[in-house]
């Protein structure tokens, strides 16, 4: 998926997207407006504006006071939804199919910065733990990422 594919889902959402000057933030929701730092590159707009869609599909009301417990869940909520998104463990799998073996190769492959990345990867731990499995195939989070096919 890409900058524009998530600009048309906004869209068909009635989601009002600008790029703009944002000092404090990278990207911000507010109502049906989404604003998108006008200085990062298309990839890290696509990582942003992914985060975004997360809000608005799931989150509550403002949650910027991320002191507020309720709030850093909802915020945990809508990026758990931009990783899933945008890269997922299919993502991760396919990756690997590709030949990727590191996260710059990997980031590469599925056009998200590597900082988004390795952000998901460690949700992606915290919440399945040491590995998962999906088809053939499981997923290693610890000691590192890595990918290995049952046949």
């Amino acid at each position: 998926m890409d900058y524009t594919e998530l600009l048309i889902e906004a869209d068909n959402n009635h989601l009002i997207t600008k790029e703009k000057p944002l000092q404090a933030y990278d990207g911000r929701i507010k109502g049906n407006k989404i604003a998108i730092k006008n200085t990062l590159t298309t990839t890290e707009k696509k990582c942003v504006l992914a985060e975004e869609l997360g809000h608005y599909y799931t989150t509550v009301g403002n949650i910027l006071n991320q002191d507020n417990i309720q709030n850093r869940k909802q915020e945990q909520r809508a990026r758990l939804w931009a990783y899933n998104k945008l890269i997922g463990l299919n993502g991760i799998i396919n990756s690997y199919k590709h030949g990727c073996r590191s996260f710059m190769e990997m980031s590469e492959y599925l056009d998200v910065s590597q900082e988004f990345l390795m952000e998901a990867v460690e949700k992606y731990r915290s919440k399945y733990g040491v590995f998962t499995t999906l088809d053939n195939y499981v997923i290693y989070f610890e000691p590192n990422l890595a990918v290995i096919e049952i046949y």
